[in-house]
């Protein structure tokens, strides 16, 4: 990240600014101060709006003092909804930086894209502030390895948003299987399927005046401004996103190492390609991946652009065991014995959906009151970093392994390549020159 002294100079030139937009505060917000978590809301769209509506329904323990996007547009209609939604006025601010010196700010959520996950998250815990960050925590490993050192150094609290660990029903059939219920679960296998359209071939054009583009890039490296890229295509390239297993298979891989007790794997395969388009999109849109250890097993099978359903269902994981499975998503459970044969079922009562990017659900509420009460109560997290991280980079590795084609070998302590020098080549990224995040 930038210097401190860096930091102290550029907030100078914006002080005159923030102590004006200060003022925009409402008396509604500094009611209860003492007893409520301020927050500030940084990358204003898409799952944004989950944290605000989480953020609503624990409105008696945390309040909304700022909202922070480099796109004026998109900053505008977020701070509308605050207003709406919350009953009072959040102060807005482009600049992340500005926000991580108010002292009325004691956490922030990152919903920005994946790129700035971890020099965000640094960036805050440096400035005392406590961090949810959307997953992936990180865009490669190395910045993973590095939040989760930060977090022990800085000792504020870092809880990733795999927001199923606070899921009631799958708390109690995670602990059901591990007490037991389908004998010793072996192998677990997710999946994700969606119908993406093509992301179409982009050209160079004038930033739109609405956007910081450079501070839109950030840490990475900096690139002309293409029109297809923002605000949801730069999942797609490698310099600003992650592909398809970290967009969305984080949080059910999370589930099936969480079930089967294990971390780091010893070896993964991955094979896939881009079939579906061909266009911009530099990840493939097809993936199967398989995590090995030593006496139990994962698969991912990841689709961005086939809309085909496993068990019904868009999205899910299989846990299965020496005496039957359980077959758990975001809208409940299913028990089955060894031949297949359902036992035993539990159902929310509610419907999710791949084609949702939003999200606004219980479970992301419930993730939020644990994170809140962590602050305020010491509360234990369901997803604190140094848990989430391990999900998180090994997808990284499936994508590393994708872009080698060919399986790797890992030091199941942390997660490093053995033996491929070029694999580990991607360990790490390049960065814009003063942005590299560091401890």
């Amino acid at each position: 990240m930038i210097t401190r002294r860096e930091f102290i100079d550029t907030l100078a030139i914006g002080a005159a600014s923030l102590a004006v937009g200060s003022t925009a505060k409402s008396y509604a917000q500094i009611l209860g101060s003492n007893d409520r978590v301020n927050f500030a809301v940084i990358g204003l769209n898409s799952r944004a709006y989950a944290h605000l509506s989480a953020l609503k329904a624990n409105k008696d323990s945390a309040r909304i003092t700022y909202v922070c996007d480099v796109e004026s547009d998109i900053l505008k209609k977020f701070a509308d909804n605050v207003q709406k939604e919350m009953g009072y006025a959040a102060v807005t601010d482009k600049d992340f930086r500005h926000v991580l010196q108010q002292k009325d700010v004691d956490a922030i959520t990152i919903a920005t894209p994946d790129h700035w996950h971890t020099p965000m998250a640094i960036a805050a815990l440096q400035t005392g502030k406590h961090v949810y960050v959307e997953k992936p925590c990180s865009h490669n490993p190395a910045e993973g390895a590095l939040l989760v050192e930060a977090q022990r150094k800085y000792q504020k609290l870092v809880q990733m948003g795999t927001q199923q660990r606070s899921s009631p029903h799958t708390i109690e059939i995670v602990d059901k299987i591990h007490n037991g219920l389908i004998g010793r679960a072996y192998f677990a296998k997710a999946w994700y399927s969606n119908v993406r359209k093509s992301m179409g071939t982009g050209k160079e054009a004038p930033v739109p005046p609405q956007l910081d583009w450079d501070l839109w890039q950030g840490p990475a490296p900096r690139k002309p401004y293409k029109d297809n890229v923002q605000p949801y295509n730069w999942h797609w390239l490698r310099i600003y996103g992650t592909g398809e297993t970290l967009n969305n298979g984080t949080h059910e891989i999370d589930v099936c190492r969480w079930a089967l007790g294990v971390d780091f794997p010893n070896r993964i395969t991955s094979s896939g390609g881009r079939y579906q388009f061909k266009d911009d999109w530099q990840f493939y849109d097809t993936l199967v991946t398989s995590f090995d250890y030593d006496d139990k097993m994962i698969t991912w099978e990841g689709k961005s652009c086939q809309g085909m359903k496993y068990y019904n269902r868009d999205r899910g994981s299989t846990i299965m065991g020496t005496t039957g499975t359980v077959l758990v998503d975001r809208d409940g459970y299913e028990i089955y014995d060894l031949k297949g044969n359902k036992t035993s079922e539990f159902k929310t009562g509610k419907e999710t959906t791949s084609s949702d990017l939003t999200g606004r659900d219980s479970m992301t509420d419930l993730h939020f009151a644990n994170f809140i009460a962590g602050i305020r109560k010491g509360e234990k997290l369901n997803a604190p970093v140094s848990i989430g991280n391990v999900a998180v980079t090994m997808l990284q590795l499936s994508n590393i392994a994708w872009e080698v084609t060919r399986e790797l070998q890992l030091d199941p302590k942390d997660g490093k390549v053995q033996h491929d020098v070029d694999a580990m080549k991607s360990w790490g990224r390049e960065y814009e020159k003063g942005w590299a995040p560091h401890l």
